[in-house]
C-alpha cells in the first residue's frame, strides 16, 4: 500500500512544515518530489527540512503505522478505495499541464469519474448563487453550446449558475468537470446531489481534499483557484460586485487565463459584477463565437485526446425521461423563481388536482423544489 505512487504524493501533501513555498522551490530541481522519502536523514537536513519533516519521512521508511500521518495516509487510501475515488498525482499522465503552473497547484487531486478529461481543453462557467432566470439560461445555453464546440465546460457544482453550466453540458450530450470544496464521499450542496451523480456518471468530479473532508467557507477560494487554472478562459455569466466569481476572475488573470462576461441591465445586482469586469477589460460577450474568437478558433484537442464518442453524439439520459408529456408540460411552464399554483393552473390549463399530481411527481424525481410562493425548478 505504501509503495505506491498515490501513497507516496498523499504523505507528501501532510508532511509538517513543507509548505508551498518549499515545496515549489524543491519541485523547481526536482520534479519526482517522491524522492525525498528514499532519502537517509543527514541527505534531508542537507536539504534545510525541518526536524519535524525529516522525523516524518524517517517513520514513512519505516512504516510506522503508529505514526499520526502514515496511518492518516493510510485511512485516506481505505477510504477512496471505499467510495470509487481515484488519485491523481502530480506525476499522473492525466494531470493536467495547466494546472501545475499556477501558483500554489495541489501535489494530488480526488476524483470520481474520467480523470482523462482533466487533459482536455476547459471553460470555467461561474457565477452568481442567486442568479436570475435570465442569467440560468445564458449559463445553459453557452455551457451546450460551448461543448458542442468542442470545449469541455468545468465550474464549481454551486447552486445557480454554476448548476445551471453542468446541466446545459450534460443535457447537451457532453461530459462537465465540477471541481468542489469537500471530500468527493459527499456532495455539497445537497440540492446538486442528483447533478453530482450524472456528473460523476457523465463527467469527472476531483477535489484537493480527501473523503470525509467536509465543505467550508474557506475551501471555496481554494477550489476556484484550480477552476481557472484547469481552463482557458472564465466566463462570467452573472455575479456581485462582491462576489467569489469576482475572485476567481482575478485569479484567472494572474494565471494568465482570458476573462469573458456576459452584460446585463444596469439596474441588476447580478449584473454589476460583470459590468466592473468589462470596464477592468474582460472580454464583452453576447454569443459563443466571442469567445471562440478570442481563445482562437481553431481548437485541436491534446495527443491522444478525444470526447467521448458516446457522450459527444448522444445527451445522456436523465430524470426527464420517466416523465410524460403532462409532466413535461408543467416543468417547462416552471421558472427559477416560485410560481404559484394558480399561476401555473393558467400557465398549463390543467385542473388543481393534475397540477398537484404532477408537481408532486417532479418532486420526486429532484426536478422541482417547493419554495415559499410556490414551486420552482432545480437546476
Amino acid at each position: 500500500m505504501f509503495s505506491s505512487p498515490s501513497a507516496q504524493w498523499l504523505f507528501l501533501t501532510c508532511l509538517p512544515k513543507f509548505g508551498r513555498t518549499r515545496r515549489r522551490a524543491m519541485l523547481a530541481t526536482n520534479p519526482d518530489l517522491t524522492d525525498l522519502l528514499t532519502r537517509n536523514s543527514a541527505t534531508l537536513r542537507a536539504h534545510g527540512l525541518h526536524a519535524e519533516t525529516v522525523a516524518a519521512i524517517l517513520a514513512w521508511q519505516q512504516q510506522d503505522e503508529a505514526h499520526t500521518l502514515v496511518n492518516t495516509v493510510r485511512q485516506t487510501l481505505l477510504d477512496c478505495e471505499r467510495h470509487g475515488i481515484g488519485i491523481v498525482s502530480w506525476q499522473h499522465s492525466d494531470y493536467p499541464e495547466a494546472l501545475r503552473h499556477i501558483h500554489d497547484a495541489p501535489l494530488v487531486l480526488y476524483a470520481r469519474g474520467d480523470p482523462s478529461l482533466l487533459r482536455h481543453e476547459q471553460i470555467g462557467i461561474i457565477g452568481s448563487r442567486n442568479a436570475t432566470p435570465a442569467g440560468l439560461d445564458h449559463a445553459r445555453r453557452f455551457a451546450a453550446e460551448l461543448s458542442n464546440r468542442r470545449l469541455l465546460v468545468t465550474s464549481g457544482l454551486a447552486l445557480g449558475i454554476d448548476g445551471a453550466a453542468h446541466a446545459g453540458a450534460l443535457d447537451a450530450g457532453h461530459a462537465t468537470i465540477a471541481v468542489i470544496g469537500c471530500g468527493l464521499d459527499r456532495i455539497y450542496p445537497n440540492q446538486h446531489r442528483r447533478l453530482g451523480e450524472r456528473i460523476v456518471a457523465n463527467g469527472l468530479m476531483v477535489s484537493e481534499y480527501p473523503p470525509g473532508t467536509p465543505a467550508r467557507a474557506a475551501h471555496f477560494p481554494q477550489r476556484n483557484r484550480i477552476i481557472s487554472g484547469l481552463s482557458r478562459g472564465i466566463l462570467v455569466v452573472e455575479a456581485g460586485l462582491k462576489s467569489g466569481s469576482l475572485i476567481t476572475a482575478r485569479m484567472a488573470l494572474e494565471q494568465g487565463r482570458e476573462v469573458f462576461a456576459i452584460p446585463g441591465s444596469i439596474h441588476s445586482p447580478v449584473a454589476r459584477g460583470c459590468h466592473h469586469l468589462i470596464k477592468q477589460g474582460a472580454r464583452l460577450v453576447d454569443q459563443v463565437d466571442d469567445v471562440l474568437e478570442e481563445l482562437g478558433a481553431s481548437w485541436s484537442l491534446p495527443a491522444g485526446c478525444t470526447l467521448p464518442e458516446q457522450l459527444a453524439t448522444q445527451p445522456a439520459p436523465g430524470p426527464m425521461d420517466a416523465l410524460d408529456s403532462r409532466e413535461i408540460a408543467v416543468f417547462e411552464a416552471l421558472g427559477y423563481d416560485p410560481q404559484s399554483t394558480d399561476a401555473l393552473c393558467s400557465a398549463t390549463g390543467l385542473p388543481a388536482d393534475q397540477l398537484v399530481q404532477s408537481l408532486l411527481l417532479l418532486e420526486l424525481e429532484g426536478l422541482v423544489s417547493s419554495a415559499p410562493g410556490g414551486f420552482q425548478k432545480i437546476a
